[in-house]
């Protein structure tokens, strides 16, 4: 290894070690992370935790609309199955579409922002005049457009939820890539014959990283609330899969004398979105050296 590659691995691990002191500094921040990573663990093994026949989607009438007690922590719903353990193996599909939409809405809209904010001139106003358009829609209108011409899967709720992530993506990018584009390590590639696609994907976005981490982190509990949105109105996970938004809609009708089923539900968004906010805006803070102290 030579001494120039050998002082640019120190410096990164400095700044990586200088990150991680920060975050770690906000209570916040690493106690939603704490919860983000029981979240995931859920997410992942969820087949091991849960029997998906039985006690995910398998119904047992004698036990219909119980209370929370002692065999059934969070209630029972009207057909009988657990909402505890409706809500944990649904951990998986709520997460999983908020993951999958927001990286759909990452490689997008990174890719254009970076195009956009390097050339510059009638590239850059044809990408962002486009995602002026595209963000005078509601997110919301949009997604139910798409999900209703696409049909509901939950493969087109990831994609409908993940093109209304794309226009804060391109913007964030956008803005990163102009701070950077006319250094002199941009130059310096540009005048050794490095072609546009290589000083922008190996020299310009590594160094642009920092907002786009965050955004990517708190866009993801922003799809998982899209997601539960259009599955709470019947245009998400088709039933009986247990998406969070999916066991919102179907204890609604029973609200008034079972609240516990559409109160639970609720709880673990609730949860899960704080959770991931905390930790988006630890990184925030960590990432961004006018906030250091």
């Amino acid at each position: 290894m030579s001494k120039e590659a050998a002082a640019t691995t120190k410096k990164a691990r400095s700044q990586a070690a200088e990150v991680w002191r920060q975050f770690r500094r906000n209570k916040g921040a690493v106690a939603g992370s704490a919860i983000v990573l029981v979240i995931v663990f859920i997410a992942l093994f969820a087949d091991v935790l849960l029997d998906y026949d039985t006690q995910v989607i398998g119904q047992n009438v004698a036990d219909r609309l119980q209370w929370p007690n002692a065999n059934h922590w969070f209630g029972t719903d009207e057909l009988g199955r657990d909402i505890f353990c409706r809500i944990l193996y649904g951990t998986r599909f709520s997460c999983s579409v908020g993951l999958v939409a927001v990286t759909i809405g990452l490689v997008i809209g990174v890719t254009l922002g970076a195009v956009a904010g390097y050339f510059g001139g009638a590239i850059e106003e044809i990408i962002m005049r486009s995602t002026d358009i595209l963000s005078a829609v509601p997110n919301m209108l949009m997604a139910i457009v798409i999900v209703s011409v696409l049909g509901q899967s939950i493969w087109n709720l990831m994609f409908a939820v993940g093109i209304t992530s794309v226009p804060q993506f391109v913007r964030i990018t956008r803005a990163a890539v102009l701070t950077v584009r006319n250094q002199e390590y941009v130059e310096a590639s540009k005048a050794i014959g490095l072609n546009n696609r290589k000083i922008i994907f190996r020299h310009i976005l590594p160094n642009c990283l920092s907002p786009i981490i965050v955004q990517a982190t708190l866009r993801v509990a922003s799809a998982i609330i899209s997601a539960s949105s259009l599955s709470f109105l019947g245009l998400g996970v088709p039933a009986p899969d247990p998406e969070w938004g999916a066991l919102l809609s179907g204890g609604r009708k029973y609200i008034r004398d079972y609240a516990y089923m559409t109160f639970f539900p609720g709880l673990a968004i609730m949860i899960t979105v704080l959770a991931l906010n905390l930790m988006g805006d630890g990184l925030r803070d960590a990432l961004d050296p006018k906030l250091k102290k």
